[in-house]
């Protein structure tokens, strides 16, 4: 029998979260945010500095809209959903700022904690 994942917790004073829209795990503090002009598989994607409770699937390469990248899946520890990748490596001098960042894609995310004040 497989033991559930542990979830980590980002901070109360983490006013603003994004979580995962399937089982509501915390996924990233607003202040990780870097860019919200991203392109997932099924739409709008956003790019992040740092993640929690995600795991990385094995790095393969891709053809993205800009130019080649070895990416990696990334999938909600709590209920398995694939959210979106880790760029591992981009190919592109242009293109490698986006090493070890993660894209989700805003149909698995949900903006939680106090977004109006």
């Amino acid at each position: 029998m497989g033991r559930a994942k542990f979830q980590e917790f980002l901070p109360e004073n983490c006013h603003r979260r994004y979580s995962c829209v399937h089982c509501r795990a915390h996924l990233a503090n607003h202040d990780e945010l870097i860019s919200k002009s991203f392109q997932g598989s099924q739409g709008k994607a956003y790019l992040f500095n740092k993640v929690v409770n995600v795991k990385c699937g094995k790095a393969e390469e891709r053809y993205l809209l800009t130019g080649l990248h070895a990416v990696a899946d990334i999938h909600c520890n709590s209920c398995k959903t694939t959210l979106g990748w880790k760029y591992e490596h981009a190919f592109e001098a242009s293109q490698k700022y986006k090493e070890g960042k993660f894209i989700i894609e805003l149909a698995h995310m949900v903006k939680e904690n106090c977004w109006d004040s």
